[in-house]
């Protein structure tokens, strides 16, 4: 027994040998897909672990909370509130910057600290520098991003207009905090470290410059082990609601966790479905290529099993044969996804900051990726296997009987005279074996699909910009002031040189709620009839305001439950504070963020307020910007100043750092498995006929002929395969986009025709490179040697 099995685990090894171009071609489909498995999961395993011990560490608070001015004697009745364990009160506000070589404006977040140094909550991380020194009020610490954008660290100076008074900020030191992990423009979804930074400021300083010495504006809790978190959130905005409390939200809505959040859910989905989608490719062509083998090896199975060996033995020598395929295929596959990973960590350390964020790979996802390929491997056996063992030896003695001669379709509707012999015999041979055939199709197909998943992302950010920044934000600037103004403010700006129009807005906030579920965001009151920015939605529909009523963002209507002619309840969270149910007349499908709409009548009608607007959007000359950000910089009245040119450019620059990697490994592993698939359908093919091309060369038919049937035969199954794949390309960017959507942003469904051109080309590249690799093996045929076997 032993000396059987030794035995056939020669006939293995010369077996892989033989067919290696096959076996390394699906070893690397497979390798493919389980190195995507490894690298997103054990990216999204890293993310996490760095963030749960960032926020234990610096002690992220668990409740967020804003407020218009409150005493500090407050502290002592928020302490008090079941459930709190820790309470700070802070002076935040946002300031206008002048930095050097920046047109545009910047906008910095002041943030009130102990100094000297004390514990507190979200505590700050030192990277570099020193804490500031009591007495010297102009000493600030600047967020690590914010500085690295601008050239920034310990010893520079920020200039700063604080509270209509310019200043000149000294930085001393750069910082990190759990707070803001992910630092957004208020009013913005994309990170713009160059425009909008944070900077911590002596807790007495700040508050002797907002004329707060005696109070706060901003606190932060956090809660004992099993503190009700709606308990809490409900206290507080009980307390702060007297002084202009603009209510409390949980550590899950807090905008910088908020986006890490969605960022690890988008990680954990894509890690799943991708990689599946090439495994289950890898266990097709495994199916095919093994039931292939089975095929030819017709007489060997009969013979090995007259010699007395069993099905299982049999069965298990098959098997084996995909097994050491995807052994080798894991040892790859977890290499290449920890090469993988590591990119993907070097790629998020750009946007999510964190004091050390490392690269790691848990042993539980190596072991999970080697257990998911080699159970591919064996599912993609399976049906060999079976075929295999079954066999009765003394009809797999008898070679498998010729097809039955049958006029093709083509001859039979006439067309016979078009196609020389070498056609003729192609086209019989595709159609007399429609389930091989089908077969090769779809693997081809699936690997120009794959193409189309790889590059459609290009497509999709284009699309969003386009309908973004040319349909909805028309205007070049965005303005909001410091308090809401009446009218004269709006006339006020369009005076300015360089401004070609205005329009005015009223942004409010407020707290939507349907039965439990809540969102606190911004409504915003639009003009009747908008020029600058517009309410359209995905399909590039501008859609009019109605007269009275909500219009939702799909995104907000879909997390709060509501549909078009429900309504919901709104609690005005500043003036007089009304709560009021509203109904939701309209949804609009957009592409960024959690939006909100009304007429601007509608809304002050609402607010019970007249003519009064709380920012503009201006279009402009661009020759006039510098001078006009001069000026508006100099205005008191002015909180901030934001380029839609600015946050494109930004826009862009983060797609093609974020989306340009995963496009570059996708694209990258497609075009393995294009070559993988095609090439393993021009060896089938080879294997298959090799008898009969042999025996057409002893006819007389030149190299060039013969070459020219198999080719030919897997250019039609090219040609057929190319149009069925891109279509499920279609499909499977589709399925993958829904893992992309989150309540921040969403792609469109949009695949350009240079896309399907590119994965046409690659495909078609594929096959070309593939063919010439086979045909060199036909001009090397050994005809004696052939004739004498079946294969």
């Amino acid at each position: 027994m032993v000396r059987m099995v030794r035995a056939l685990d020669r006939k293995l090894l010369r077996d892989l040998w033989r067919l290696k171009g096959q076996a390394l071609a699906i070893g690397a489909v497979m390798a493919v897909g389980l190195a995507m498995f490894v690298a997103y999961f054990s990216t999204f395993t890293s993310l996490q672990r760095t963030q749960e011990r960032y926020y234990e560490r610096h002690r992220f608070a668990d409740v967020f909370a804003s407020v218009k001015r409150a005493p500090l004697s407050l502290t002592t009745r928020l302490a008090a509130i079941p459930g709190v364990a820790q309470v700070d009160v802070r002076v935040v506000a946002d300031v206008t910057l002048d930095l050097p070589g920046q047109p545009e404006p910047a906008t910095g977040r002041l943030v009130s600290v102990p100094v000297p140094r004390a514990p507190m909550l979200n505590d700050l991380f030192l990277r570099r520098g020193r804490w500031m020194d009591v007495g010297r009020p102009d000493e600030v610490l600047a967020s690590e991003a914010f500085a690295l954008a601008n050239g920034l660290g310990p010893g520079s100076t920020i200039p700063a207009l604080i509270n209509g008074r310019r200043r000149h900020l000294q930085v001393v030191g750069i910082a990190l905090s759990p707070e803001y992990v992910y630092t957004v423009r208020p009013g913005e979804v994309i990170i713009d470290d160059r425009r909008f930074g944070v900077l911590w400021m002596g807790r007495q300083a700040l508050g002797a410059a907002f004329d707060m010495e005696g109070g706060f504006n901003d606190v932060v809790l956090a809660l004992s082990p099993g503190a009700s978190e709606p308990a809490v959130i409900g206290h507080v905005d009980v307390v702060l609601r007297p002084y202009g409390g603009f209510g409390a939200i949980p550590r899950r809505l807090q905008m910088s966790n908020w986006s890490l959040t969605n960022e690890l859910a988008q990680l954990r989905g894509f890690g799943m479905l991708v990689p599946l989608i090439f495994l289950v490719v890898a266990a097709f062509l495994l199916n095919v290529v093994l039931s292939r083998i089975v095929s030819v090896q017709r007489e060997q199975i009969a013979a090995l099993k007259a010699l007395g060996y069993s099905r299982l033995e049999l069965g298990w020598h098959y098997a084996k044969w995909s097994l050491v395929v995807g052994v080798g295929a894991s040892v790859a596959g977890v290499a290449g996804g920890a090469w993988m990973g590591r990119g993907i960590i070097a790629m998020y350390n750009d946007f999510f900051r964190f004091p050390e964020l490392l690269y790691r790979m848990p042993a539980g996802v190596a072991l999970a990726g080697l257990a998911i390929s080699l159970v591919a491997s064996v599912g993609g056996a399976m049906g060999a296997v079976h075929r295999a063992v079954r066999l009765p030896p003394a009809e797999a003695m008898r070679p498998e009987p010729p097809a039955l001669f049958t006029r093709s379709l083509v001859e039979r509707l006439g067309l016979a005279h078009v196609l020389g012999p070498a056609a003729r015999m192609v086209v019989r041979n595709l159609e007399r074996q429609p389930v091989r055939s089908a077969t090769s199709v779809l693997g081809v197909a699936c690997s120009a699909a794959l193409l189309v998943l790889g590059l459609f992302f290009l497509d999709a950010i284009t699309e969003m910009l386009r309908v973004q920044f040319d349909l909805v934000q028309r205007q070049d600037v965005t303005v909001t002031f410091v308090e809401p103004r009446g009218d004269a403010a709006v006339h006020e700006l369009r005076r300015l040189p360089g401004v070609l129009d205005v329009e005015a807005t009223r942004t409010v906030p407020v707290r939507l709620h349907v039965a439990q579920r809540s969102r606190q965001l911004m409504i915003t009151g639009l003009v009747d009839t908008p020029r600058l920015q517009r309410v359209v939605d995905i399909g590039g529909r501008v859609m009019a305001l109605p007269p009275a009523g909500l219009v939702l963002s799909r995104s907000l209507a879909e997390a709060l439950g509501v549909e078009a002619g429900g309504s919901v309840t709104v609690e005005v969270l500043e003036g007089r504070r009304r709560t009021v149910r509203v109904p939701v007349t309209a949804i609009v499908d957009e592409y960024l963020g959690l939006s909100a709409y009304m007429r601007l009548e509608a809304l002050r009608g609402l607010l019970r307020e007249g003519r009064v607007v709380s920012g503009a959007h201006l279009l402009i000359d661009a020759r006039e910007e510098a001078g006009l950000y001069q000026r508006l910089e100099a205005m008191p009245a002015v909180a901030g100043v934001s380029s839609t040119h600015a946050m494109v450019e930004n826009f862009v620059r983060q797609m093609d750092e974020t989306m340009g990697v995963m496009i570059g490994f996708n694209v990258l592993f497609a075009s393995i498995i294009a070559f993988g698939v095609v090439y393993n359908a021009a060896r089938l093919s080879l294997s298959e006929r090799g008898r009969d091309l042999a025996s057409l060369r002893v006819l007389g038919y030149t190299r060039v002929e013969i070459s020219t049937m198999l080719l030919g035969e897997l250019a039609v199954v090219v040609v057929l395969a190319i149009p069925v794949g891109l279509v499920i390309g279609y499909g499977l960017a589709a399925l993958v986009i829904g893992l992309f959507e989150t309540e921040m942003y969403r792609f469109p469904v949009a695949v350009a025709p240079r896309t399907y051109a590119a994965a046409a080309v690659v495909t078609m590249g594929a096959a070309l490179v593939s063919g010439l690799v086979v045909r060199r093996q036909l001009d090397h045929l050994d005809l004696v040697g052939v004739l004498k076997t079946r294969e």
